[in-house]
Order: structure tokens, then sequence, then C-alpha cells
């Protein structure tokens, strides 16, 4: 168990990288074309470079018994590697200045030569390196030639005679078609890959530093209620925010019906109908979130009331096109009975109850006994009573409003509200024991790694919304 538990941890971490790599593809695509960019920009402003190269035979003049024949090889694998030494010293390589009229020291020529010569072998290579290929093979085979003599000179015999030892060139130096330096693929395999990392380092950094709520996963890391469902954003819905002005088989329709589905459930085993719903902070969409439920829950064929219990910033009037003022204030304070109060909207059984005259304090009168008995009073009467408070974060009144109703819709706006925020906003809630039913995502990106994927029910559902014969309510 404790595995499967490691492996699916694994798994969702792995998730969140590749969401972060789809959410920052530009940077990536960015910080790697210029890696590239750099790495060709680099190899076209080296000097090419051109090695030449020539091998040398070494071997034992004269002929013997087999036994002098190896004595003689042994003695050659013996002294080869000293002869390729003293290729690049000042004896050999002045020489060959000398011969092709080089406007350089014996010291710096020996920094364009090398020679090397395997134990197994009595093969010397001599590579030269010049931006010339010509001049490089050239080079190449005169320090082979200069040392061809100096090994002559030193192994003659004091004497007088012939030198034991002989050098043969056997492979000549040839200009070199290509140049050995940049090696421009490897260069461009670098800066892909370097690039490559450091795009994928920026995109991990910047969602590391980046601490807004952007998905469920993220949402999910802060409050450990359920994701009732996610509304996508959609341009349309701020000039037509209301369902009923939308096309009921419409993703956002569609995404309304699912988190009223997802409420009953969650909701089903309080014995209050009174649901709260409020945001961290302005601006996550709330209000619309409220308004839209209670419409989707009026035309499942419930009878709902939407209460507007945000008295600094009420908007549910503005939405629904109705009086404000005279409402919840003015049933509080006693100047009016809450069935002259009540406002019927649209064809199905949805009442709502604006705020009335915003009065000086919101946060007393919403934690005041007449406001208890009046969501007692809303329950009865109602199937559904729908209470949109103001956000969390800037007020106390949705956590007073909290303790006195069945439960708590929090709606998170994705990229509009950051992870500390959120924190604070569901320890407000947990310090008065509030009931959170669930979370509601808004504002989510409609395509991408931030996307919510919701099911569709097709025609199913559109039974839901037939027209029914309005009922008279009184409430006692």
């Amino acid at each position: 168990m404790h595995w499967n538990n490691s492996r699916k941890g694994i798994a969702l971490e792995l998730r969140d990288y590749l969401r972060v790599a789809r959410r920052s593809w530009i940077t990536i695509v960015t910080c790697t074309t210029l890696g590239l960019l750099a790495a060709a920009a680099l190899s076209l402003s080296l000097t090419p470079t051109y090695t030449a190269k020539t091998q040398l035979f070494v071997a034992i003049q004269g002929s013997g018994s087999v036994s002098e024949l190896q004595q003689g090889n042994t003695f050659t694998q013996a002294r080869v590697q000293s002869y390729a030494e003293t290729a690049t010293t000042p004896a050999v390589l002045q020489p060959a200045i000398d011969a092709l009229g080089l406007q350089v020291s014996a010291n710096q020529l020996a920094n364009k030569i090398s020679a090397h010569t395997d134990t197994s072998t009595v093969l010397i290579s001599i590579t030269a390196q010049d931006s010339s290929p010509v001049q490089a093979a050239a080079i190449a085979q005169a320090v082979a030639n200069s040392l061809v003599a100096v090994v002559q000179d030193l192994e003659s015999p004091a004497k007088g005679g012939n030198s034991p030892v002989k050098l043969s060139v056997v492979t000549p130096a040839t200009a070199p078609v290509s140049p050995s330096a940049p090696n421009t693929r490897a260069n461009l395999a670098v800066g892909l890959f370097g690039g490559l990392v450091l795009g994928l380092a920026v995109a991990i950094l910047r969602s590391t530093l980046d601490t807004r709520v952007r998905n469920e996963s993220e949402v999910s890391r802060v409050i450990t209620a359920p994701i009732l469902g996610g509304i996508s954003y959609d341009p349309e819905a701020v000039k037509r925010p209301l369902l009923t002005q939308t096309n009921g088989r419409n993703a956002r329709a569609e995404s309304f019906r699912q988190i009223r589905t997802n409420l009953q459930f969650a909701h089903v085993a309080h014995k209050s109908k009174a649901v709260l719903v409020t945001s961290s902070l302005p601006g996550e969409g709330k209000t619309t979130t409220a308004t839209n439920l209670a419409i989707s829950l009026a035309q499942a064929g419930q009878t709902v009331v939407l209460v507007d219990a945000d008295l600094r910033r009420p908007r549910v009037h503005d939405y629904l096109g109705l009086d404000r003022n005279a409402g919840l204030t003015t049933a509080l304070v006693g100047n009016a009975d809450i069935n002259s109060l009540l406002q019927y909207w649209g064809e199905d059984n949805l009442y709502v109850l604006t705020s009335g005259v915003l009065p000086p304090n919101p946060s007393e009168l919403l934690g005041s006994a007449a406001m208890k008995d009046l969501i007692c009073q809303l329950e009865e009467a109602f199937d559904a009573v729908i209470i949109d408070a103001p956000p969390l974060l800037p007020v106390t009144d949705a956590a007073v409003l909290a303790q006195e109703v069945g439960g708590v819709v929090l709606v998170v706006g994705a990229s509009r509200v950051k992870s500390p925020d959120l924190t604070k906003a569901v320890a407000a809630l947990e310090m008065v024991e509030a009931d959170v039913l669930g979370v509601v995502i808004n504002l989510l990106p409609s395509k991408g790694p931030d996307s919510y994927a919701y099911t569709y029910y097709g025609e199913a559902q559109q039974h839901l919304v037939e027209q029914r014969p309005k009922k008279v309510f009184r409430v006692r």
C-alpha cells in the first residue's frame, strides 16, 4: 500500500512538471532557440582550424638471426617513445621552420604540433594544426622529415658508420578537406541541450515563485474539500453572465449543471437547506456563481430563494435587473414582511431577496438573531436557500454567516487568488467551524494544461429546462 501511494505521489509530481512545461512552452522554445543560435554564432565566429597527420615507421637496419631481430624489435619499441618526444623539440622544429620560411619561433610552432605513439607499435603519428589546410599538411610533413634527419644524426655511431635505426614516412601528410575545429555539430547539440535545460529551469523557477492558484491540483494542495466543478472563462460571460442568456447546451451551462449535481450529493446529509457562496477576494466570480447556481437549481424543479447578503458591494440585483431598495436589510430591521420583499424572477420557481439599503454595520446585522430567524424561515418555505456573501479576507461578514448555514461553497478564481490568500480564507472558515461542502474553480482557461475537464450529457439534461408553473410561497 505504501508503494502504491509513493507511486501515485511521483505520478502527480510528473504531471505537475508536464503542466509547467506546457504552460511555459514559449519560454522553453525561446531559450532553446537562443541556445541554438548562440552555438551557431560561436561556431561562425571562431577561425576554422585544420589538422593534418603523417605517420613514421621506426625500424632496425640490417638483418640477422631471429634472436637478433627480436632484440632489435625490443630496442626499437623502447626508443620509439623518445623519438615522439623529440618531435616537439627545437632541434626538430627549427629546421622545419627554416624549410617552410615560417615567421614563428620553435616554441610557438610547438603549440601546433603533437606527436604520439602506441606502446604496442613502432609507429609515430605527427599532427599539425593551422588555419590553412595546405599549411597544416606542409608543417606536418616538414616536421616528419626533420625528425627523420635528427634521429638519423642522433643514432649514428660516434666512430662513424650508419645509424642502426631508420625512420620512414609511411603516411604522407595531405591537406584536410574539412576543419577539425570548431565542431559545429557538437556545438549546436550542446547549445540545443543547454538552451532546453535553461528553459526548463526558468519555467520551474517561475512556477515556484508564482503562487497564483491556477488549476484543480493546486487548489487541492491548499484545501481538502472536494472539487464540485470548474467553470471555464468565457469572454461573452462579461456581457451575458446568466445561464438563461446563453445556449443551454454550451460548456458553461453544463458546468453549472454538474456543480448543481455534485452540490446536491455533498449536501444530502445536511438538515439545513441554506448554502453560503463566498470567495477569498473580490473578483473571483462568487456572485455570478451563486446566481447561476440558484438558476440551475430552479431549472431542475426545486423551489429556490437567492439571498444577496453582500451588504457592502451587492451585485445580484444588477445581474437580474431587480429593485435593490427593499430587501434583506429591510426585513432584518423589521420594516416590512419578508413575503412582500421576495421578488419572483424568470420562468422557474426562483425568488430573490435583494440586499436592500446598505447599512453602516453589515457584520452586526448579518450576525444578529433576526438573520438567523430569517434563514430558518426561508428554509421552511423553500427547497434550497442560496446566499451570496462577501469575500472572506477583506471583511468578517462571510465568516459570521457561515455559522448559520448548512454548508459553504468556496469559489476560487483561477489565476486571481494566490495560495497564501486561499490558505487564509480556509483558515477563517475553519476557525468558525464552517462546513465547507466543496470548491468551485472559476475563470479556468478553456484549453491548455490548466483547463478543467467536464462531462457533457447533451440532450439528457434538456428536460430540466422546461417551463413550469409558478408556485406561490408564504414564509411563516
